[in-house]
């Protein structure tokens, strides 16, 4: 493929608005610094200038550990010109992690912010690979503000962006420039218009780089960076700057909108809210719309290997609540059985395709190949499509009982169970764990008072329940095993806990 410069993630997502608009005001930083995309572009230039005099050269690996948000869109920009690989750091994992995790993604160099300064220098002595360690508040700025060579193209590696798993060290997830230059066309699929304004807060490193900032200046938008994005900042920040687009999760609207501090503050300016992350109920929405009855509701589905796969407009009808509506232009979805194949309606796993896919996991070819089947990447997550192509996500597939064939979530047994008369509580799980073919364990507690007899359950239930998810086994506990909250109360469900019982 030839190598246009359109095909370089830094030069099409800022230089090229520069050169489109460059009296535009491409950014403002908490209310105190204002750039225009032309000013802002040869701000990165110079940067890009200095890294390149410090080294950093086209494929090496450089891990980034930034907090100030236009640290983060500087450098990742700049890095992204010369053709340097940016290992996205996240600035909240434990310093075990951090260091851990650059050691394994092969970085020999190291860019970080005043506000890491003590956790740099305690894990500098452990990574002798890093031959270069560069401050970026204190490093001379390049008078040279002119465009750098550009490094990397269309399909060289771009970025490592890491996965929040639960066990062992997070995934490396490989982006190339065009897989995020493909995640910047959401717009393509959401309203905006010439004075849109986006605004977002610190957690933007990582995957909320590609999704957030590059999106918002690849589309011309006047990007609003700010340290603190909570409730508090946010009814500060939205006035005074007229922000139009957000996204962020359904819980920030319940934490804003459960206090009295919204009440009286403008924020008429919201064209658009962005949601995904967790389920938006009926309740919240209407919540939403009741104080921004002027801005459009969206929801999203998509993962880091896939960023924004799925979008849809939920308040208006566009596509069912509880759903996170079609693939977006230029991407697919679609489900599939036990077997791998397509189904229309059922559960199943779903599998996400387009150019915004990632390439693999950096160094992990095993674990890339349980993921990418062809052009699918399958990762681990259940739900439902339509015949119309609306995507409707139910949960993880680990979570899941597969009996007959056929997938179950266990809270739909849950809820068959605890319907019945004498039941406080009941627990679904499939049996062998991670079996083809399981065997449903149900676990009910009685009410204060009751008595609950299995023999009694099996036969109310499967009046109830197809027979893919009636219980093979039910067991009459006292108590169902829980997490336990910050309170000291009982937090989440802990399934896994439940085969114990057997």
């Amino acid at each position: 493929m030839a190598r246009s410069p359109y095909g370089n993630y830094g030069h099409a997502i800022l230089t090229a608005g520069a050169l489109r608009t460059p009296g535009r005001v491409a950014l403002t930083y908490c209310g105190e610094q204002s750039f225009t995309y032309d000013e802002l572009n040869r701000k990165v230039n110079r940067r890009a200038h200095a890294l390149l005099a410090a080294g950093i050269t086209p494929g090496r690996r450089v891990a980034a550990l930034l907090n100030e948000t236009l640290r983060v869109a500087e450098v990742y920009l700049a890095q992204a010109k010369i053709g340097a690989v940016t290992a996205a750091l996240n600035p909240y994992w434990p310093v075990e992690t951090l260091r851990d995790v650059v050691a394994a993604s092969g970085c020999t160099a190291f860019v970080y912010d005043a506000t890491v300064e003590a956790v740099v220098e305690r894990i500098r002595p452990s990574l002798p690979e890093v031959t270069t360690w560069i401050h970026a508040g204190e490093a001379k700025e390049s008078p040279d503000d002119s465009e750098p060579p550009l490094g990397a193209f269309h399909d060289d590696p771009l970025a490592l962006y890491f996965t929040s798993g639960t066990t062992g060290l997070p995934k490396a997830v490989v982006h190339t420039h065009t897989s995020s230059l493909a995640t910047a066309q959401i717009w393509l699929d959401v309203p905006r218009g010439p004075e849109s304004v986006f605004g977002t807060g610190a957690i933007i490193w990582g995957i909320g780089f590609p999704a957030i900032v590059g999106p918002a200046l690849y589309a011309g938008m006047r990007l609003v960076l700010e340290q603190d994005w909570g409730p508090a900042n946010f009814l500060r920040v939205v006035p005074r700057e007229r922000v139009t687009h957000v996204s962020q999760i359904p819980s920030f609207y319940a934490a804003l909108l459960a206090a009295p501090e919204h009440e009286g503050v403008d924020l008429s300016s919201v064209q658009v809210v962005i949601l995904g992350g967790e389920p938006l109920t009926a309740t919240m929405l209407d919540r939403i719309k009741a104080r921004l009855p002027q801005a459009g509701v969206f929801s999203y589905y998509g993962q880091t290997e896939a960023p924004y796969t799925c979008m849809g407009r939920v308040d208006d009808g566009s596509v069912p609540l509880g759903s996170s509506g079609r693939a977006r232009t230029g991407n697919a979805v679609r489900v599939t059985d036990p077997r791998g194949r397509p189904v229309i309606g059922a559960v199943g796993e779903i599998n996400l395709a387009g150019p915004h896919r990632m390439t693999g996991y950096d160094g992990l070819p095993e674990k890339t190949a349980e993921v990418l089947r062809g052009e699918w990447y399958v990762g681990g997550d259940l739900g439902t499509l339509s015949a119309d192509g609306v995507l409707r996500v139910l949960g993880r597939r680990e979570d899941s009982i597969l009996k007959g064939g056929i997938w179950t979530q266990p809270s739909v047994i849950e809820e068959a169970a605890s319907a019945l008369d004498g039941v406080a509580e009941a627990g679904a799980i499939g049996v062998p764990e991670g079996a083809a073919e399981q065997r449903v364990l149900l676990a009910v507690v009685p009410r204060a008072g009751h008595t609950l007899d299995p023999v009694k359950l099996g036969p109310a239930l499967a009046d109830r329940l197809p027979a893919h998810q009636r219980p093979d086994h039910i067991v009459v506990t006292g108590a169902l095993p829980h997490s336990q909250d910050a309170s000291g109360g009982p937090g989440k469900l802990l399934r896994g806990k439940i085969r114990e019982l057997l």
